[in-house]
């Protein structure tokens, strides 16, 4: 373990940066979705992309404890940037 205070190693570096720039790639989605909505042509592609070329088409269920079940993909993901919990699943 490195000395509090010390900075990151290289690696330590090279894995800081990756995870921040996969979540500002995600807070990017994000924006796109409460700007444009779920209907947008851009945001159909992101989330048929996150889903391996197929949007579910709803209910979806979640492990979130008081928050189980979600209309459709839209709201789900409303809900995940909302929350900022980008990286929920279902």
């Amino acid at each position: 373990a490195q000395q509090p205070g010390t900075p990151l190693s290289d690696q330590e570096y090279h894995q800081f940066f990756k995870l921040l720039r996969i979540t500002i790639q995600a807070s990017t989605a994000c924006h796109l979705r409460e700007l444009y909505g779920c209907k947008n042509s851009l945001v159909q592609r992101l989330d048929e992309y996150e889903n391996h070329g197929v949007i579910p088409p709803g209910p979806i269920c979640s492990e979130l404890p008081g928050n189980p079940f979600f209309r459709n993909f839209c709201t789900f993901s409303l809900y995940r940037c909302i929350t900022k919990k980008y990286f929920l699943k279902v």
